[in-house]
């Protein structure tokens, strides 16, 4: 981990300032209410050739550029930030709007040098450490050495990669690779959750089912809207369709929420109730999911990294029952997939076998 001051790199466009919301807003106020304006609706980038596209009029006015909302809570994140390294803008304005975004930039960050203002869309020569980016193009082309995805309607078809959904988890997966935020080894004496992160066919489900046949352990219950597999059993999973899911986000419902292989998964706050008990929950989960818990839980939180040998986890893939896009995502990710083992607590490879995976954990957890 590095000792000196970080240098984070922010998106700007629909991670401070609101742009397909406003833009998809203004369409709202000025043809109606039409059910291609919702922002879930925007479920790839770029142009999806109807009705939605009409919001990339706006993207060119520097008026449009110049009342761009904020996000809640923008402001005092990027202070946040601050504290932990030097915090970069790295925004692809057009040149008709480039005056009105370092102008907003300016005066809403005032604790940001006006030099650390980079417009432009070459995002991929710009050398970080942490880059927070809703753009997926952006994040698979970086040189940064911790590209985070931000979670949006838009990019919900990557998979497993560093992603966080809001900014408390992006602060806090800062304060981790920064090494300023400093606890003692993990404790769940007392109770707590493993999160067990890792590609495709690494043994993840294995892993769990042999941990919760010791009391101590239990699986909470995740709610997805991904189809119920053959093998599966009724209460496996909870299973509800995509428009029930972001209802119930919307509520407030999830505790964590993450996005795999186009599935949204996510858990209640009510599923952690027996930590309170002094059992230790054990989630199957990627990294993003893993972060929020790790923030909510804090020393708490095991993250156990799995690993497989390379041969096994394509041939595992490829054989799963599932949509030949599904499996290229699953491929695609699994590069980048691998940098999040350093954020992991520890590594167990399934190759070495399910029960040495079962006794490395026990023996960190020091049972």
């Amino acid at each position: 981990m590095k000792k000196y001051r970080l240098r984070i790199g922010l998106d700007v466009d629909d991670t401070l300032y609101m742009c397909n919301e406003y833009a998809l807003a203004l369409l709202r106020a000025e043809k109606g209410e039409n059910p291609l304006y919702d922002i879930n609706h925007l479920d790839a980038w770029g142009k999806l050739g109807d009705a939605s596209d009409e919001r990339f009029k706006y993207f060119g006015d520097p008026d449009f550029v110049a009342k761009q909302p904020l996000y809640e809570g923008a402001q005092d994140f990027v202070r946040r930030l601050t504290e932990y390294g030097d915090v970069f803008f790295i925004t692809a304005a057009p040149p008709s709007c480039m005056s009105a975004r370092a102008q907003r930039l300016t005066a809403d960050f005032p604790e940001v040098p006006v030099e650390n203002i980079i417009i432009g869309k070459r995002k991929d020569i710009v050398n970080l450490d942490v880059l927070l980016d809703d753009a997926a193009h952006n994040i698979a082309a970086s040189r940064a050495t911790y590209p985070v995805l931000l979670r949006r309607p838009w990019n919900n078809d990557l998979t497993g990669l560093l992603s966080v959904n809001g900014y408390a988890d992006f602060v806090h997966l800062v304060e981790m690779i920064a090494g300023s935020f400093v606890e003692k080894k993990p404790d769940l004496s007392g109770g707590g959750v493993l999160c067990l992160v890792g590609t495709t066919g690494t043994g993840k489900t294995a892993i769990t089912e042999a941990l919760i046949k010791d009391p101590r352990f239990y699986k909470p219950l995740t709610t997805t809207t991904r189809p119920r597999l053959p093998e599966e059993s009724a209460g496996s999973y909870r299973f509800v369709n995509k428009a029930q899911f972001i209802k119930e986000r919307k509520e407030g419902r999830f505790l964590e929420t993450t996005v795999y292989a186009t599935h949204f998964f996510g858990t209640t706050a009510e599923a952690f109730e027996r930590v309170n008990e002094g059992k230790i929950a054990v989630v199957p989960i990627d990294i993003c999911g893993a972060v929020t818990l790790k923030n909510t839980f804090r020393g708490r939180t095991l993250l156990v990294y799995t690993t497989a040998d390379r041969r096994h986890v394509l041939a595992n893939i490829l054989a799963r029952k599932t949509t030949d896009q599904e499996k290229i995502n699953r491929l695609m990710s699994l590069d980048l997939e691998a940098r999040n083992r350093e954020l992991c607590d520890i590594a167990v490879d399934i190759d070495e076998g399910v029960d040495a995976c079962v006794r490395q954990i026990q023996t960190e957890l020091g049972l």
